[in-house]
């Protein structure tokens, strides 16, 4: 299972141009000195948005917050399955995010 969404996260991170898969063990992307999507132990892939919209897209996709590690991950909400079936859609979602990350203040 971890393998196949391994796949599914490279693949979807291949249709973004403006980033990279980052770290060995724990999948990442980032910019601007912040984590802004993040594949867990469990296959599970997380993205961040602002409080607004962390919000409209859990009641829109009937979603929660992300966990990785036992913790949950502040800002990010967790990608349903039934969403990952169409990764373009997914892809949008990361370049939205990948988008507000650059609005913050650089680390």
């Amino acid at each position: 299972m971890y393998a196949e969404r391994l796949k599914l996260y490279d693949e979807l991170i291949s249709k973004c141009s403006r980033m990279e898969r980052k770290g060995k063990t724990m999948p990442y992307t980032s910019a601007n000195g912040y984590m802004f999507s993040l594949l867990n132990k469990a296959g599970e892939i997380g993205i961040r948005f602002s409080k607004e919209i962390q919000e409209k897209y859990m009641q829109e996709f009937e979603t929660t917050l992300y966990k990785s590690y036992g913790a949950v991950m502040k800002g990010y909400i967790l990608i349903p399955d039934e969403l990952l079936k169409d990764l373009d859609k997914v892809a949008n979602l990361l370049d939205e995010s990948y988008d507000y990350v650059m609005t913050l203040e650089p680390k």
